[in-house]
């Protein structure tokens, strides 16, 4: 069986990716800094001989290097990611993200190992068609706005591997996420599920910032994974960008209500203005839904696990997790 590189791979989605290829008789090689992913998250996954964490910088190119030429799949899911950290610091963002992005497919294409790049709905920005599609216009704010730092080097991240893929034949694929939620998923950085159902679970008020009328789409991690392994095998996703999301929306304050009503909590709501609680003069994407016509034509694509169900898979992670006294994922 091939072994399978996954940069970020101590992290919620990649974690997640790691035990797929376990289940299916993969070697896995994991590469995190443990930044913001968690050891812990691997915990099932390292009690097998043929899975191996290595604590190190996706930029460290000597590191790389060594790994992409021992595997035979490579999936880059490693980057800085959550909007809190995105606003605290840009040129942490744009280093990790650009530059290790650059470091992966650059050793990729030097072996010409098949690269899978996971990428963002954020990179639509500020764009006004709807649904979001692939082909479509992107319209990314001021670089006077540190958010846009995020979308922007996701952005560069998809133009390098497309551009690996024509100019040096890397059979790469970018793969843009719509809001993947489920278990292992952290609230620290502003991720709005699990920090509600912890809000909703304690009893404290779910912060809604803005008025809560701005909609997302929430994706399960189990069916994004399935995804990412099929687009990834597929010869005809090679060379392209693809959306990966539940084209279900809900706006925000009812996904607030929802989840108060799913944890039979006496929390309320609490509205806080976008500039306290990321920046002055903040812009906010006010919705986001994918178009998946591309992802459904190349693989069958399409999610039937609704968020009513993502709910309570997560409600019953931090439940039990609050029963046992351990904290909730990093």
């Amino acid at each position: 069986m091939s072994r399978v590189l996954v940069t970020g791979g101590a992290g919620f989605i990649g974690s997640h990716l790691c035990d797929a290829y376990l289940a299916r008789g993969n070697d896995v090689v994991v590469l995190d800094d443990l930044s913001s992913g968690n050891e812990r998250n691997l915990a099932a996954a390292l009690q097998t001989a043929r899975c191996e964490l290595v604590v190190g910088d996706v930029r460290d190119e000597v590191l790389v290097q060594s790994l992409v030429e021992r595997c035979d799949l490579v999936f880059h899911l490693a980057g800085r990611i959550g909007l809190m950290l995105v606003v605290q610091s840009a040129l942490r963002t744009l280093a990790t993200n650009v530059e290790g992005t650059n470091v992966v497919l650059r050793q990729a294409a030097k072996y010409q190992r098949k690269t899978l790049v996971a990428s963002t709905s954020e990179v639509y920005g500020l764009s006004k068609e709807f649904p979001s599609r692939e082909d479509g216009a992107i319209v990314i704010g001021s670089p006077e706005k540190n958010r846009w730092s995020y979308a922007c080097s996701k952005a560069v991240d998809e133009f390098t591997a497309l551009a690996y893929h024509r100019e040096e034949g890397l059979p790469a694929v970018a793969v843009r996420l719509f809001n993947t939620v489920g278990p292992r998923q952290s609230a620290r950085y502003g991720m709005v599920i699990p920090r509600f159902v912890s809000q909703a679970l304690r009893g404290e008020p779910l912060t809604v910032y803005g008025d809560g009328t701005q909609t997302r789409c929430f994706c399960s991690v189990g069916e994004v994974v399935a995804a990412l392994t099929k687009l990834v095998e597929h010869p005809g996703a090679v060379g392209k960008v693809v959306n990966i999301g539940n084209p279900e929306e809900v706006r925000i304050i009812d996904l607030a209500h929802r989840v108060i009503a799913a944890t039979n909590s006496q929390s309320t709501v609490r509205f806080v203005s976008f500039d306290e609680a990321y920046e002055a003069n903040f812009e906010e994407i006010m919705r986001r839904v994918p178009d998946i016509g591309r992802a459904r034509e190349l693989i069958g694509f399409s999610p039937h696990y609704d968020l009513d169900a993502i709910l309570r898979e997560i409600i019953a992670e931090q439940s039990e997790m609050s029963a046992q006294g351990t904290s909730a994922p990093r």
